[in-house]
């Protein structure tokens, strides 16, 4: 027998999918109480894009390593469901990750277990990256491994931070890791403004590899439907060894190669290249490596690095039935119409 979901606490609720899992909790689940844990207020000025009230949104700010911050959110909120999708950017330094990735998580799992009376599944956001070393991907399921050895300290936290939170699954607390891959839309800070800006600065002639390589993009209302879907399912008896301890990889299911994201936003802004200068995948690593050096000494972050020139050459697809079959996720927002989606906030914010 079902049990409706109604009060769910989204540790980053803040962020960039932290907002939209406001979004999409408000919509598919209208009966649940939303409560936010977050070290930032919720935005003074939300996009037009959402349509939540944020006065409705009980909002906690606190420290995600403090055991009093946390507990004093989950007894006040009496959530059935912690949603924890707070983590730091790509490209920090490493004990940033291990403070949020690592240390915070694992406060979450302590302090969720110690009010299991009220806490009674914990939905943490991982990454498809946490199986990704620098080789092909190529339609991966949850049975892939995790490397010997990660390429970059977000994605080796995040491998740890998922397998604390899998070990942690018990009959008292359910435990459940998606992984979503190349996340983008409204809110976007890193992805498609990155390409935007790239091409400002005459980048986007330039072209990594022969870009014969499938990549996995998502959008981000997708990935919060993903996580709408676990919380509520985690709540019913039946999906509980289904869903309990496991791991989903969560995608557009549309892989594309992977400059065409990259293109479709270049073309949008009015950035259309008769030629590409390509650069081999050997000749971008050791430019990379370059431009890295030179950055340390200058004290200035490296634009191109190696762990870029990997991702940008490789195939990363994942096969994502495992989602559709058991938590019955379906992508509902298609690239195109989550490219337009994202420029439309980034014009809105100009």
């Amino acid at each position: 027998m079902s049990q409706e979901l109604k009060s769910v606490l989204l540790i980053g609720g803040a962020g960039f999918l932290g907002l939209h899992l406001i979004e999409q909790f408000s919509k598919l689940s209208p009966n649940t109480k939303i409560h936010v844990f977050d070290v930032r207020p919720l935005p003074e000025k939300l996009s037009t894009y959402f349509t939540f009230n944020p006065e409705e949104i009980k909002f906690y700010k606190g420290d995600l390593t403090s055991a009093q911050d946390v507990t004093d959110a989950i007894i006040d909120s009496q959530c059935q469901v912690v949603v924890h999708s707070a983590s730091p950017m790509h490209g920090l330094p490493q004990e940033i990750y291990e403070k949020v990735n690592v240390n915070g998580t694992n406060n979450v799992i302590e302090v969720s277990k110690k009010n299991s009376h009220i806490v009674k599944a914990l939905v943490y956001t991982s990454s498809a990256g946490v199986i990704f070393n620098g080789q092909d991907v190529k339609n991966a399921d949850e049975r892939w491994p995790y490397p010997e050895v990660h390429m970059d300290g977000y994605n080796e936290t995040k491998a740890i931070a998922e397998t604390a939170v899998l070990n942690a699954n018990s009959p008292q607390l359910l435990t459940v890791c998606l992984r979503p891959a190349g996340i983008f839309g409204p809110g976007d800070r890193q992805v498609v403004p990155g390409f935007r800006a790239s091409a400002k600065l005459g980048q986007s002639k330039y072209q990594l590899g022969d870009n014969n390589n499938l990549f996995d993009w998502s959008y981000v209302g997708n990935v919060a439907d993903a996580h709408v879907l676990a919380a509520q399912k985690s709540l019913i008896p039946e999906y509980a060894n289904k869903i309990g301890g496991e791991t989903f990889f969560v995608t557009n299911d549309a892989p594309l190669y992977f400059w065409t994201l990259a293109r479709t936003v270049w073309k949008a802004d009015g950035y259309v290249d008769s030629y590409y200068i390509k650069l081999s995948r050997s000749l971008g690593i050791a430019l990379g490596y370059l431009s890295e050096a030179f950055s340390t000494l200058a004290g200035k972050e490296a634009g191109l690095t190696p762990f870029r020139v990997k991702i940008a050459c490789a195939h990363r697809y994942h096969n994502i039935s495992k989602a559709k079959e058991i938590l019955g996720y379906k992508p509902n927002v298609d690239i195109e119409s989550g490219i337009k989606y994202t420029l439309d906030w980034m014009n809105e914010s100009l």
